[in-house]
């Protein structure tokens, strides 16, 4: 080894010249594209219409199977939302398995079966392939979807939907669908409440037995499998799946067509402290075309990454937002751009116009080589990783059957990456990158933010949206009647709910509510006792038994929480908080608390008209109350700021048996946090005797 080290120090010592020569300020200029192998495919085709695509990889004792449908379905209509529950419909059971005889045959293999609205997957180990495809074929021919499941998923779905009410996330997504897309077309369409309920077990019936045909499929498997060996499998368990002409509809984007300016889309966000932003409209770009794989290293330049233009300036200059990334996604049926951040509400209609500058850059300012470079450097980095997962390979075989995609594609991708220059994306960006016809979508606060925005609009108005995408008029506060007083508005409230004389009547209360979160059916239960203790406990269902998950408790003088195990006091304002809580009769001791209030207007809320009272207590804390004007009860109220905003809304009140004609509303939905939780009251015992220990 020694030997070999002087060598080479006397080399270098010998030839200066070679030093010389090299001049290390030039970079080295790319080499040419490596030539691509893909992992062969090999295919053949049931005579049903199936047809099948086999990549051998004997690595692993595995094996993966997917069946795509090239599906353009009829619209949903009126039914908005029964695609998305195919994946559970279609594993509640076939015609020769229960639903529970299904998964038990699934998890005693430790495979995965998962369908969905456009196909199903499968995967385990090889051992298992024949039950594997046995049970993927009789899912695909033989599901018996039962009516009990298809209400099980329109409770689930409702419960999403209440949820995602306040999810700005979820809201921007919707309005998107809508504005870039609209309504009559596939991705244009918005589940809502109204949709949801309407849905049938005919309507799943018929979208199953229409679009899942052999003759409009494609499946490829990857794994430790041969041509030889699975073609006799593959004819012996989806060979009499009976092939059927498959309708194909056809949409229109009405935003393709014509002159579309740039319009802002607004969708109010109660106790919003941040905006999320999207600057997106739809694309006519076709997996497989020259103009694909140009736009993606447009796209990277832009906002691909953390050394995209978006990022550089809106977090890395301004410090706006901890991202900012967009996405140019080609679709055979209509694709879409967009740019996406997150930030404060004060810097929101900055954040836009920085986007919007962005976006206009790309036209004009020519990318440097080095940026070019860099960017095809990456996208050629992902394209080689991807070739490692035999699935991948399967996939491209199925693009190019599918989409009518040149035969060398893939094969050719990399070189024709690498060819990409400076002007081509000018040229693309250009046709792709429109700042000028876009769709503003901002979910957040309506009083800090959405007026700042008319300015971006082609007209100078922001048009408002609902969470799922419905327009929206706005309600805004007007003067109340001359003559009206908080305090009379407040006595009318405490007459509305039974009168102090019922309310004084009070000695112990028992609310028992339900709710549902993440598809998890949950119990909370809150007790008080005259004149100060309380109690809610939340327990989550699991079967037959039930778990406490959270549990705060106050006897009158001490307080703490419990959760996952851990058991912490309750001091300083949170106490202070609960002291009120805890008191049975709070309505009737405003002045204990100090509180004050004052009337700020009308506002309509949920379809009435409510007086508006703005609440400070003796430490001077605000909130916001509102009564609804006909009946006087209390419909809304906001509490604290930021973050740690909370927002309640109280409806359908109704008399409490044994309370002296006690009202109190039996339906309460809670936005805090960024989550949503609506309860419903399941009952409420008054006056039980209930016991000091419960509250130790």
């Amino acid at each position: 080894m020694k030997k070999i080290v002087l060598s080479i120090l006397t080399i270098a010592i010998c030839a200066p010249g070679w030093s010389q020569k090299l001049d290390r300020s030039i970079k080295p200029k790319p080499g040419p594209a490596p030539e691509i192998k893909l992992g062969q495919s090999e295919s053949f085709t049931l005579p049903n219409g199936l047809r099948v695509f086999v990549v051998e990889n004997h690595k692993l004792p595995v094996i993966s199977c997917s069946i795509q449908f090239d599906i353009k379905p009829e619209l949903e209509g009126d039914m908005a939302g029964y695609r998305d529950m195919m994946s559970e419909l279609l594993v509640s059971g076939t015609k020769t398995r229960t639903k529970d005889k299904l998964n038990a045959e699934i998890d005693k293999m430790g495979a995965t079966i998962r369908p969905n609205s456009e196909g199903i997957f499968g995967s385990g180990l090889k051992k298992y392939q024949d039950k594997i495809f046995e049970l993927m074929g009789d899912i695909v021919m033989n599901a018996n979807i039962p009516q009990s499941e298809v209400e099980a998923e329109k409770k689930k779905a409702l419960s999403g939907l209440e949820t995602q009410k306040n999810d700005p996330d979820a809201m921007v997504n919707n309005v998107s669908a809508v504005v870039n897309f609209g309504s009559n077309h596939p991705y244009g369409e918005v589940a809502n409440e109204e949709t949801i309920k309407k849905i049938d077990l005919a309507t799943c019936n018929k979208y199953y037995n229409t679009y899942f045909r052999p003759n409009f499929a494609y499946m490829a498997i990857v794994g430790d499998v041969t041509v030889k060996e699975i073609k006799p499998i593959i004819e012996r368990y989806f060979g009499s799946w009976e092939k059927k002409d498959v309708p194909s509809s056809n949409y229109s984007i009405p935003a393709l067509s014509g002159t579309k300016l740039t319009k802002v889309a607004f969708a109010p966000r109660v106790a919003a402290v941040q905006s999320v932003v999207s600057v997106t409209y739809p694309v006519d770009l076709k997996p497989g075309t020259t103009d694909a794989i140009k736009a993606r290293v447009a796209n990277t330049i832009l906002g691909g990454g953390s050394q995209g233009r978006l990022f550089l300036d809106l977090r890395e200059k301004h410090a706006w937002t901890y991202g900012a990334y967009s996405s140019l996604t080609e679709d055979i049926l209509g694709g879409n751009f967009s740019a996406t951040v997150k930030c404060r509400n004060k810097v929101s209609d900055s954040a836009v116009g920085a986007i919007l500058d962005e976006m206009r850059s790309m036209s004009t300012d020519k990318v440097t080589d080095t940026t070019l470079q860099n960017s095809i450097t990456y996208l050629s980095g992902g394209f080689a990783i991807g070739l490692e997962d035999p699935k991948r390979v399967a996939q491209y075989a199925i693009n190019i059957e599918r989409y009518h995609m040149p035969k060398d594609f893939y094969q050719n991708y990399l070189k024709n990456l690498s060819a990409v220059t400076a002007e081509d994306v000018m040229d693309i960006s250009k046709k792709y990158i429109r700042p000028d016809n876009a769709n503003i979508v901002v979910a957040g606060s309506k009083e800090e933010v959405a007026e700042k925005l008319a300015k971006f609009s082609a007209d100078g108005k922001v048009d408002y949206y609902t969470n799922v995408g419905k327009p929206l008029v706005p309600s805004s506060m007007k003067a109340a009647p001359a003559g009206v007083k908080a305090d009379d508005v407040y006595k009318k409230y405490i007459a509305a709910i039974g009168g102090e004389k019922a309310i004084n009547s009070l000695k112990d209360l028992k609310i028992t509510s339900t709710t549902e979160m993440q598809g998890r059916a949950f119990t909370i239960i809150e007790m008080k006792k005259a004149p100060n203790m309380w109690k809610q406990s939340v327990d989550m269902s699991m079967g037959e038994k039930t778990m406490t998950v959270q549990k705060q408790v106050f006897n009158g003088t001490k307080a703490f929480t419990e959760a996952g195990g851990q058991k912490m006091d309750i001091t300083g304002d949170d106490l202070d908080d609960i002291k009120m809580s805890a008191d049975i009769a709070v309505d009737l001791h405003s002045e204990q608390y100090g509180i004050k209030r004052t009337v700020k207007g009308i506002e309509t809320i949920n379809g009435s008209d409510a007086y508006v009272l703005e609440i400070t207590d003796g430490k001077g804390k605000k909130s916001t109350e509102y009564y609804d004007v006909a009946n006087s009860f209390l419909v809304k109220k906001i509490q604290g700021d930021g973050e740690k905003q909370q927002i309640s809304e109280y409806a359908d009140y109704k008399e409490v048996a044994g309370a002296n004609g006690y009202k109190m509303p039996y339906k309460v939905t809670q936005v805090a946090g960024g989550q949503t939780i609506a309860a419903s009251v399941k009952t409420i015992d008054v006056n039980k005797g209930i016991a000091d220990t419960e509250f130790n």
